[in-house]
């Protein structure tokens, strides 16, 4: 794991502090968490586009008949 340095505000680093203390972690892993969710934001925003184009797909797709379950897991 890398190091790095940051420069803030005393107070907001407190703050920041007496949040992590009351969630019952630390300011260390409260940043980590966030600067996850920063670099995770593009994956969740594609996974989102793909499923809303996944439902908008299943609601125009309409079949004459219902398929067995042989039929829907032929490969």
């Amino acid at each position: 794991m890398k190091n790095i340095t940051l420069s803030a505000d005393e107070h907001l680093i407190a703050t920041a502090r007496i949040e992590a203390q009351s969630r019952g972690t630390t300011l260390n892993q409260l940043f980590r968490d966030w600067l996850e969710g920063i670099a995770n934001r593009k994956n969740r925003a594609q996974s989102a586009e793909a499923s809303a184009l996944l439902d908008k797909l299943g609601k125009q797709l309409q079949f004459a008949r219902k398929f067995t379950r042989e039929e829907l897991n032929e490969r």
